[in-house]
């Protein structure tokens, strides 16, 4: 059902738990399911120099967390603008139709970081 990745990214995520003194700090909740995702970011000369999540939700919604989180680490601001939630479900080696709504989480979480910069 789910791709290698996926699993993986859920058994071992990356980049988990609380940021102190984060540039940035989102919240973002799926109303419809409860998947809820905390996106914080460290940002010094428009890098991101460091990244965190918390994530409550199902395997995909934890996944693309933890990938999204990977995805940011050392990049820089322009590089972040950049990503579309094509390519982040594309590096988890896709996802069930049904599991969509993991992806525009993430994706959310990131595009409310950025603009709140």
């Amino acid at each position: 059902m789910y791709s290698k990745q996926v699993l993986d990214h859920f058994e071992h995520p990356r980049f988990a738990g609380e940021l102190p003194d984060p540039t940035v700090r989102v919240d973002v909740e799926n109303p419809v399911c409860g998947d809820r995702l905390r996106l914080a970011l460290r940002i010094e000369k428009n890098k991101i120099v460091e990244v965190r999540f918390k994530a409550m939700g199902c395997v995909p919604s934890m996944a693309c967390a933890s990938r999204l989180a990977e995805m940011l680490s050392a990049t820089s601001l322009e590089h972040a603008r950049t990503l579309r939630r094509e390519d982040l479900i594309e590096s988890l080696g896709g996802l069930p139709d049904a599991s969509a709504h993991a992806a525009y989480l993430a994706m959310d979480a990131l595009c409310q970081a950025l603009r709140s910069l």
